[in-house]
């Protein structure tokens, strides 16, 4: 399990024993069985979370497909960004691939943050930045990578997962289609 003082300094830098637990006290525990939602499309995200067990899938219609943006895993931090920081419905819905422990912080509090722990904008930069750079890396990898690069990229740092995840929100993930993914995923098994 994942303990949150080890995840607010992995995520904002070295952070004091005094400010952890500040930020601790804002933080609650919330559960979700699989299946159920975090957010969902249209809706309002109201809160931001850290994953402590399971797995989230961020998602979005598009012409009718699914289309999978993100598969959290423990320590990442989960919101709607465009609903959370922007107060507009959120864009993608957020569902538990399994059951899910999060410790999460409302938007009131999180808003009370700054008064309370002066640092807070900077802890906020970093975490924007944090997925900004993980935004850039992605796009790099779609428009540098041909789709077994990204295969085995992801493969390589994300073994566990191609047991516990539908392969089908792994393949839409990666930007291909299922038959791509099932042919690379054929050919990496006779290659091994």
């Amino acid at each position: 399990m994942v303990k949150l003082d080890d995840i607010l300094r992995e995520n904002f830098g070295p952070l004091t024993q005094e400010e952890i637990e500040i930020l601790s006290a804002y933080f609650h525990e919330e559960k979700l069985n699989k299946g159920e939602f975090f957010t969902e499309t249209n809706k309002f995200c109201k809160k931001l979370s850290i994953l402590k067990t399971g797995l989230l899938r961020i998602y979005r219609l598009s012409n009718g497909q699914e289309i999978t943006q993100w598969i959290a895993t423990p320590a990442y931090l989960v919101t709607e960004i465009s609903s959370f920081f922007f107060d507009e419905p959120s864009r993608y819905d957020i569902q538990a691939l399994t059951p899910v422990a999060l410790l999460t912080i409302d938007k009131t509090n999180y808003s009370k943050l700054s008064k309370e722990l002066p640092m807070w904008k900077n802890i906020e930069a970093r975490f924007i930045a944090k997925c900004f750079m993980t935004l850039e890396d992605r796009v790099f990898s779609h428009l540098s990578m041909t789709a077994e690069e990204r295969y085995n990229l992801y493969f390589n740092n994300n073994k566990y997962l191609f047991n516990q995840v539908p392969l089908q929100y792994i393949a839409s993930f990666l930007g291909m289609t299922p038959e791509t993914f099932s042919r690379i995923r054929k050919r990496q098994a006779e290659n091994s």
